[in-house]
């Protein structure tokens, strides 16, 4: 040890207790560097031997293998979103009417995806109400059994609401950019119009022009842009559009282009005059945030600066009052 103090002295000092952190950190950084070489030379082992195992014929591989776990693990989830989207998911009912809407305005387009949602919901039910049965008495030592069940099947519950809470979520923040993105969807959609492209053409590149910007717009317009392609008419494809967008001005853009079509007025007149509308309700919309700003901040104000306004200006009158005059 005397060797090692003489050694690092130079640079150390004298200073047993700093020399011991120095060795500490440098052993623990080799350690972590040993750690993330050894899990990278495993990760790239692990992916050539998939390449090879993929490559070398007669080899099967375990997810067909009938008898390994895996293919028995992925068998009976199939098998169980199957039963749950047959007997649960397939009903024509008002709510689940609204599950599909929902899930479609969320971006959810798969049609298994109502038995994934019952599911999740089980699921999720299961496991918060068992993790409440241990964390409960522990967290809550002094509970009567009837608050303990209340507790637990409160969390089962808060399970079973999480998946529409996220879908909730979900839906408005999707909204929040469709709501934001659509003026400039019809401000580049007239632009389009007006060089003489025509409507299937104009959504085309006006989708593409989005992608950075928008992405979940351009994506539901460039599915637009498919079903028109794959022999749908305009009405329907727009109607769909607004579906999954989730917004009255897209339904209503949808009605124009249709009235406008049966009519045979001019495409891009109604753009533009709707491209206006959507402007000035744009403009409107951000006035009244503006407008309710005072009142949304009278309610922090009231809570938190008045007080301590009342404080300032009553405090030295109670003192006088309370310990007389100095």
């Amino acid at each position: 040890m005397n060797t090692i103090l003489s050694a690092f002295a130079p640079v150390l000092g004298n200073n047993p207790v700093t020399l011991v952190s120095a060795l500490i950190f440098f052993a623990a950084a080799a350690l972590s560097l040993g750690i993330m070489s050894v899990m990278k030379s495993r990760a790239e082992l692990k992916r050539r031997a998939a390449a090879i195992t993929v490559d070398i014929p007669g080899r099967v591989n375990d997810a067909a293998d009938k008898r390994s776990l895996r293919f028995s693990s992925i068998t009976a989830a199939q098998k169980l979103i199957e039963y749950t989207t047959k007997h649960y998911a397939s009903a024509d009912d008002a709510n689940m009417k609204v599950l599909r809407k929902r899930l479609v305005e969320a971006g959810i387009l798969d049609p298994r995806a109502p038995g994934f949602f019952f599911i999740a919901r089980t699921a999720l039910a299961i496991l918060f109400a068992g993790a409440a049965l241990p964390l409960v008495p522990m967290a809550l030592p002094g509970l009567t059994p009837s608050w303990f069940w209340m507790c637990v099947i409160s969390a089962g519950m808060v399970g079973y609401m999480a998946p529409s809470l996220y879908l909730d979520r979900r839906i408005k923040a999707r909204q929040v950019e469709h709501r934001a993105g659509f003026p400039d969807f019809m401000d580049l959609l007239v632009v389009c119009a007006d060089a003489g492209l025509s409507i299937e053409a104009a959504l085309d590149r006006v989708g593409r022009e989005l992608s950075d910007s928008y992405p979940s717009l351009s994506a539901n317009i460039h599915m637009a842009t498919l079903e028109i392609r794959a022999g749908r008419t305009l009405s329907e494809a727009l109607e769909h559009l607004a579906d999954r967008l989730g917004l009255e001005e897209a339904r209503a853009f949808a009605t124009l282009l249709q009235q406008s079509a049966e009519l045979g007025s001019s495409l891009t007149d109604a753009l533009r005059v709707y491209s206006d509308d959507m402007r000035h309700k744009r403009l409107s919309t951000a006035e009244e945030k503006a407008y309710s700003l005072p009142a949304k901040l009278s309610v922090p104000l009231v809570l938190c600066i008045f007080p301590v306004l009342v404080i300032v200006t009553m405090l030295p009158a109670y003192i006088r009052v309370k310990y007389g005059p100095f």
